[in-house]
């Protein structure tokens, strides 16, 4: 039997066991755990007689009562006034039946010690020794104060090498960072000597291509045989004595009056055109030499030095990093006259951005309504020739004047060349950019018209939207599509061939403001209430394509510069460019005051052009964030107490080629009072949606006064 019952034990598995072991040997090691398991479960079940029946927590300051039962005296307490019972045999008992249970209370104590003192470090135990009087001989005391002293030599050691070893870090970490920025300056300085001597061999090129002119010139002032052949050359250059000596008086007098016609002409072509002045704000000195205009950009060079150097490196550093891919193109990799592409590019910015200074009015629309005191403009649009612009608003009308006429037959009061009446107020205006007569239009009833300026009749109404409709825009690359945005939180794509709507986007916030993009038919940009600009691929409307971040407050206008690059503009007196190719910002434009109202938005491929509640407009070069000019609006208002503060822009527009922006503003004007109101009721609303709606319903004057003002 002792032999089977060993054998029987075998069958547990013990691994590491002698196989000589003898019968009345102890029990395998895999029954003692048995004894550990069998005092934690007398230990819970002690702990839990420890608990109060009331709270469920261990008793503190035990009270017995008549009937046998221990509970926490304020537990038990606490029960008695609402009750006369016990709570574990609901037998009567009272305040008078309760007693300290005193043996209870130092089992109590002796249980938490023990817990303290398992749950204890060795750290904790020792000094609960040494402060209880635990005895310890000198000799132990010095081993351990020596075994403490090594422990805390080590501890500082470590904790010196530690340390040492996070200043190493940091040290390489800044040596790595210093380096990185020591090999940058090298590369800048590098780009920047190759473009030194890139733009000496234009000038050197430049000099001698002149020189060579002029020694032919010479040439031929000094050939008699020329003389005849070349009069009008010779009387260019060589003036009144050259005229005198080679033609006769009267054919000088017929010559230069001839002249003088020519030049009369060429500044009536081009009296819209100014060239940069000496200033911001620009004087009227028409006599600026070569060399002072010279002067006057270079110092508005400096003046913008910081945003130009960083738009010259970061243009040098793009290029050069996109070298290499085309070095297998181009194995120089140069443009024309040896200038790399980065300098190509920055002196295409550099050129444009001095040119212009300052803006100068050309001339003043002013077109009454005697049955609209409110006639507030809130959108301007040229057609696709630019001979044409249209103009709608609070006053229901949609008025087509020419451009030609209103710059070159100033008038007191202009008249249109077209005019179509509407049902309610219009916010909206865009020109079809394939059929010249097609305009549409967005009102505040959240209709959506298009029109024939030809016939001045609607050849389509769109109803669908539920409340006002913001914006309107035709796609220029499918010119019977056109989209719309509108308060009821909801971008709808239209044809013009169909009655209904195509598409339909539902989105969060109300719409500001729909833009296509001017190289797709599937891609729109839409400002929202949010803050954001959503970019969406109309083929997959679940989600937009990029989600744009960084206004604080509504956008209120889209605009794009080009296929890649979007201008936006919000109440955060704020312009952002933004890359919608790479889904990235490019730049913040500040200088302007927009916080309530909108203010309109206007770009070009080079500008970008927005109003400002202090009754200004502001122009902005693509890649500085500083205004590059500005023209402050003068108030011609008989009130003699009127707030100049009441006057903002509220609409631009503008077109033109890449070198002469042409833009287009409109001034409103209010009784002093009212932009108080406006103002209290702009700032109740988060979305500023509807700023330009208070804004009508509160004007009191109607005075319109529309500026058409160049760079």
């Amino acid at each position: 039997m002792g032999g089977e019952t060993t054998s029987f034990g075998a069958l547990v598995p013990t691994v590491k066991s002698e196989p000589n072991s003898s019968a009345e040997a102890p029990p395998p090691p895999a029954m003692m755990p048995q004894q550990p398991l069998e005092a934690s479960e007398k230990e819970q079940e002690v702990d839990k007689d420890m608990l109060c029946p009331i709270c469920m927590q261990i008793i503190k300051d035990a009270f017995l009562t008549a009937c046998g039962h221990s509970f926490c005296y304020m537990c038990i307490a606490t029960h008695l006034r609402n009750k006369s019972d016990c709570p574990c045999c609901s037998h009567f008992l009272t305040a008078n039946h309760l007693y300290p249970n005193f043996l209870l209370n130092k089992l109590l104590m002796k249980t938490s010690a023990r817990q303290i003192a398992k749950t204890a470090t060795p750290l904790e135990q020792l000094r609960q020794a040494l402060e209880q009087g635990c005895e310890a001989s000198v000799k132990d005391l010095e081993s351990l104060l020596s075994l403490l002293s090594e422990k805390k030599s080590k501890m500082e050691q470590e904790e010196a090498e530690t340390n040492l070893q996070i200043l190493l870090d940091f040290m390489h970490c800044l040596r790595k960072k210093k380096l990185d920025e020591l090999n940058e300056i090298q590369s800048d300085i590098q780009y920047i000597k190759e473009d030194i001597h890139a733009v000496e061999r234009r000038r050197i090129d430049l000099y001698r291509r002149r020189d060579r002119y002029s020694a032919k010139l010479e040439m031929h002032v000094e050939d008699p045989s020329t003389k005849s052949v070349w009069p009008s050359l010779i009387d260019n250059h060589s003036g009144p004595t050259a005229c005198r000596t080679a033609i006769t008086p009267g054919q000088c007098r017929t010559s230069s009056g001839g002249m003088q016609n020519r030049k009369a002409d060429a500044r009536s072509s081009t009296s819209h055109l100014t060239p940069r002045k000496d200033t911001y704000s620009g004087s009227d000195s028409q006599n600026l030499t070569q060399s002072g205009l010279a002067v006057a950009r270079k110092r508005r060079v400096h003046a913008q030095f910081n945003d130009l150097q960083d738009c010259y490196l970061q243009k040098r550093r793009y290029w050069a990093r996109q070298m290499p891919e085309r070095q297998e193109r181009d194995s120089r990799g140069l443009q024309r006259e040896g200038y790399s592409e980065g300098l190509e590019d920055f002196q295409s910015v550099l050129s444009t951005f001095t040119r212009y200074s300052r803006l100068r009015v050309v001339a003043e629309l002013r077109h009454g309504d005697l049955f609209h005191s409110a006639n507030i403009v809130s959108s301007i649009e040229f057609d696709r020739d630019d001979e044409l612009f249209a103009t709608a608003g609070v006053s229901r009308r949609i008025k087509i004047f020419e451009f030609s006429s209103v710059v070159n037959e100033p008038a007191d009061v202009q008249c249109p060349v077209a005019e179509m009446s509407t049902r309610s107020k219009l916010s909206c205006l865009s020109w079809n950019k394939y059929a010249k007569n097609h305009i549409a239009s967005s009102d505040y009833e959240g209709i959506v018209t298009v029109w024939d300026v030809t016939t001045r009749q609607s050849i389509m109404e769109y109803e669908e939207h539920e409340k006002r409709a913001w914006s309107v825009d035709f796609s220029r690359t499918e010119p019977s599509m056109l989209i719309s945005g509108s308060d009821d939180c909801k971008v709808k794509v239209w044809c013009t061939k169909q009655e209904a709507s195509v598409l339909n986007i539902d989105m969060k916030a109300n719409i500001c403001s729909v833009k296509y993009n001017p190289g797709s038919s599937i891609h729109v940009a839409v400002g929202s209430a949010d803050h954001h600009i959503h970019y969406y691929d109309l083929r997959k409307i679940s989600q937009p394509l990029h989600i744009f971040s960084g206004h604080r407050k509504a956008v209120s206008y889209v605009k794009f510069l080009s296929n890649n690059e979007l201008a936006s503009a919000s109440t955060d007196s704020t312009l952002r460019l933004w890359d919608v190719k790479e889904n990235v910002p490019l730049r913040t434009f500040r200088g302007h005051t927009n916080e309530k109202n909108f203010v309109g938005l206007t770009v070009n491929s080079e500008y970008i052009a927005c109003g400002s509640e202090t009754n200004e407009v502001f122009a902005y070069h693509k890649a500085i964030s500083k205004p590059a000019a500005w023209h402050k609006f003068s108030s011609d208002t008989d009130e003699g107490d009127e707030d100049t503060g009441s006057y903002f822009i509220s609409a631009v527009w503008g077109e033109g080629s890449h070198t002469n922006p042409v833009e287009i503003s409109f001034q409103l004007v209010y009784l002093r009072k009212r932009p108080i109101m406006l103002t209290e009721m702009a700032s109740k609303t988060e979305n500023n949606v509807r700023c330009r709606e208070g804004a009508l319903k509160n004007s009191i004057i109607g005075l319109l006064q529309s500026k058409l003002w160049v760079l």
